[in-house]
This record gives C-alpha cells, structure tokens and sequence, in this order.
C-alpha cells in the first residue's frame, strides 16, 4: 500500500463511502468527509478543540502556501520566524491586544519545576512580539517600507465546539508584519494584500468572495481599518476568508517605531498586519464536497489525474504498459498524476475511493482504448465523461483539468449570487436569514446597538460593509433609513450567520 493509500485508509472496518447529507446534515457531512478523505483526526482525549493534520490534508496547506508565499515574495515580502512566547509585558503594551484577545489566550507560568519571572503568553498573535523588533529595524527613510511575514501557529483558546480547519484552538495560518513610511503607503500595503487573499480564493480555491471592511466596532484590536474577504459557504453561513489591517500609527506609538527623514524631526511609521489561516481549507472543503467524498480544484488536489487500468488476465500487460506510457508522459509534462495499478481492488472500488479522496480527473483504460489509441477522461464532481485521442495527451488533460476548475468556480458563484437579498426592515433581516440563510443586504445608521437586535435573535452579525467606493448610500445626502432602526443610514451592511 503507498502513502497515499495508507493515508485515506479510514481505518479497518470503518465504512468507505459517506454516509450524511450534505444538505441535510452538514455538520456530521463535514466531519465524515474531513476524516475519511484523511485530511484530519481528533486530537486525544483531554485535548478538545486541537486536531492532528494528516499528510493529504497538510499537503492542501502547503499548495496554498506555496502560491501565497510566492505572491508575498513578489511584492517584497521576507520570510522570518519569531517566539512562540511572547512575555506578558509584550502584550500588555498594546492595551487593545491586551483587551481583544485576553479571553482567548493561553498562559505559561512554569518552565519545567521552576515559576517563571513573567507569564507568557502562547502567541494568539504576533503583533506585540514582532513589531518592537520592527522599531530597532527601522532608523531612516531608507529602511521603509519594511516587510516580513512568518508561517507558524497561533492559539486561541475559544471554547466553543470544535469543526476541524474551520475553528480549533490551535491553527495554522501566515501573518505579515509591514512598517511605511505614511499613511497612504500603508493604505496601499493594505489593499495589495487584500487583493491576493481574494486571488487566493478566486484564482486557486475556486470560491467567488466579497470584500469590504469590517465595521468600526468588529476591528481586529488595534487597527484603524479592518479589510476582509468573505465566502458564503453551501449551508448559507460565510466565512471570513482573510483579512487586511490597516493598523494606523498605533503600533508605532505604542513600540516607538519612528524614523528619520532628511532635515525632519523623526517621525511615527504606519504599520500594516495581514494573515490567512487554514480556515481556507474548511472552506474549501465545504464548498465543492459532495455526498460522494472530497471535492478538490486540479489547483490545490495533491493528485490531479489518476490513471486507473482495466483488464482481464489476456490483456493485463498491454494495458498496464499503455497505461504506464500515459502516467509518464503526464509526469514529465508537470502533471501530479498516480497510476493504480493495485491487483486487489476491482475498477468499481477505486473509482469510488479516488471519487472520495477528491482527485479531478480519472483516466480509465481498458483493452478498447489501448486498440483504439484513446484514453476515456471522467471528471470529478459530476461525472462528466468523454473520449479524447492518446496523441496529445499532455495538452489535452490540462485543458480538462481548466474545465473542472471552471465547473467548481461557476456552482460556487451561482450559489453566491442567489444568495445575496435586500431587506429594508428589522423584521426582513430576520425573516430573510431565519427562512434561507446567505447575505442580506440592508442600509445602517453604522450605529453597533442595531446589530445587536439582530444578532440576539437570530445569531447573525454584520460582516462586511462595501468600501465606500462601491457603496451607494455613502455620505448623507440620501433618503435611506437604518433597516433597524429608521434613522438615516449611511452604510450598506452585510448580514450573514458565521462559521
């Protein structure tokens, strides 16, 4: 058995198909689909809210980190590495980390038998350790922008119910740090890392999302701006995808980030914070699963094509050899390919068990295409199949490998754009997310108390407003009212039950 085979293996006597419905009962769906396509376990008992991540499933993190880290790179961007500890003194510095995140954060207070000086903090972000390294980074203009980014975990100790890559106490994710040396610099940072997070979920993962800003009160802690991106998953609840900070002169203040410029008194850097987690994944699970198994864009799949042959014992050699040639030339045209060619499983199980690991593309051969010079091509998710010529091979999987991309990336949308209603009313907002879930797009006053009446109804809060380029009601010259509470709007706000 390969590595691969070993790690979709569900364990012995555990039932290889999915057994829950994905409209009727997502949360089991997800969890079934998560631990039998072998992307995660439960972490033992007494460590609730933590998961191992199991090669298939870590192998998905590192694509998507690849094609970001990539992006990064190109605009910039250095790779560090920083303490996962961060003294208590630290964190204490930026009173409003101290105050977003204390109910969240893990604490240690010994170092084997011994009581440590100071508490410290297990990293639930990294602000407060990075950026003072920052302030002695930075001494002139000539050092800005400055630019790092680490890839690493962070812990926040919610205590909510655990959903694997959505919500767990420990996660993996990248955080960039950036210093500029004005306000409109900074501004520009924030938006190009806003736009290849919207890449990253439109051009990789194959989910459409909207973006805006966060409003005043749901800011990361901190900031002057919160950016974010959102998909809308198929149960009608979104997920904050990625988010961009604008964070002001805060920081700077705070850790005495300052530099000099010619014949000017130093002056206060403004700094920029930006991070993606896994949360990506349970997104991208989500979205494209089915209730057959896995769903995966040729993209991100660590198997693209498989190569599955066909025989009887008389034709067994000149398939597999035909087959082999196939899963070669594939190879060396860049494709990730598997050929298997497992004598003890019959076709019917490996199909159903590639269908489940959520590879994009099955190639079938037999004696009929070995004869006839043609290779038969499935897709995954809807079955989608033809015959196409041997000859050419290379180019032509690549074209339907853009189609499956193209097929994930079009449901996805359509379900983004039945989802989206307007409502003019307290009572529409709750109707309408009460009754189908998705955005419902109302105009707001911007005041918070007006998403609380929703909220403690229907457990649905504002995730995003529009920029105010894209947003209609901006200003007040206008005669709309706050669906909430009639006094004039001045924003248009998104509300959405969230993962």
């Amino acid at each position: 058995m390969s590595d691969d085979d070993a790690d979709s293996a569900a364990g012995e006597g555990q039932e290889l198909g999915i057994t829950k419905s994905k409209q009727y009962d997502t949360g089991e769906w997800y969890a079934e689909i998560v631990q039998k396509a072998g992307l995660a376990n439960y972490a033992p008992d007494g460590m609730s809210g933590f998961i191992v991540t199991r090669p298939r499933g870590y192998a998905l993190w590192e694509r998507l980190k690849g094609y970001l880290d990539a992006k990064f790179k190109d605009t910039g961007v250095r790779n560090a590495y920083f303490p996962m500890f961060i003294p208590e003194s630290y964190l204490e510095a930026e009173k409003d980390i101290v105050e977003g995140f204390d109910p969240e954060v893990a604490w240690v207070t010994h170092g084997g038998h011994e009581e440590l000086d100071e508490r410290l903090a297990v990293r639930p972000t990294s602000e407060s350790i990075i950026t003072p390294y920052i302030a002695q980074w930075v001494r002139s203009h000539r050092d800005l922008p400055l630019r790092v980014n680490q890839w690493c975990s962070v812990v926040r100790w919610e205590a909510t119910e655990t959903k694997p890559f959505f919500r767990t106490k420990e996660f993996l994710w990248q955080e960039g740090h950036t210093a500029h040396a004005d306000a409109d610099d900074a501004w520009a940072e924030t938006m190009t890392r806003l736009d290849q997070y919207e890449s990253a979920y439109e051009e990789f993962l194959a989910i459409p999302v909207l973006r805006g800003r966060k409003p005043e009160h749901d800011k990361f802690p901190g900031a002057d701006t919160t950016t974010t991106v959102e998909a809308l998953m198929p149960d009608g609840k979104t997920v904050q995808g990625g988010t961009s900070h604008y964070l002001g002169t805060s920081f700077a203040e705070a850790f005495d980030i300052t530099f000099s410029a010619d014949d000017e008194a130093d002056r206060l850097t403004h700094t920029t914070s930006w991070g993606i987690s896994w949360r990506a994944l349970g997104a991208l699970i989500m979205t494209h699963s089915d209730d057959q198994g896995l769903v995966l864009p040729p993209t991100v799949a660590p198997t693209q094509v498989v190569v599955v042959p066909i025989w009887q014992e008389d034709t067994k050699d000149e398939v597999l050899e035909y087959a082999e040639g196939v899963a070669d030339e594939l190879e060396d045209a860049g494709v990730r390919v598997e050929l298997d060619d497992r004598d003890t499983r019959n076709p019917g199980f490996k199909f159903n068990e590639h269908e489940l690991d959520g590879v994009p593309v099955r190639f079938e051969i037999g004696p009929y295409e070995v004869e006839d010079g043609e290779v038969t091509v499935v897709h995954r998710p809807d079955g989608a199949e033809s015959t196409v010529d041997r000859e050419g091979i290379a180019a032509t999987t690549r074209d339907h490998l853009d189609e499956v991309f193209a097929k994930l990336y079009a449901a996805a949308e359509e379900n983004l754009e039945g989802e989206v209603r307007e409502a003019d009313s307290r009572d529409e907002i709750l109707g309408t997310i009460g009754r189908h879930g998705g955005y419902v797009k109302a105009p707001w006053c911007g005041d918070e108390r007006c998403e609380a009446e929703v909220k403690d109804q229907i457990a649905a809060e504002i995730v995003m407003v529009p920029f105010e380029e894209e947003d209609e009601r901006r200003g007040t010259d206008h005669d709309d009212a706050c669906a909430v509470c009639a006094e004039p709007a001045t924003r248009t706000a998104y509300f959405a039950k969230s993962y």
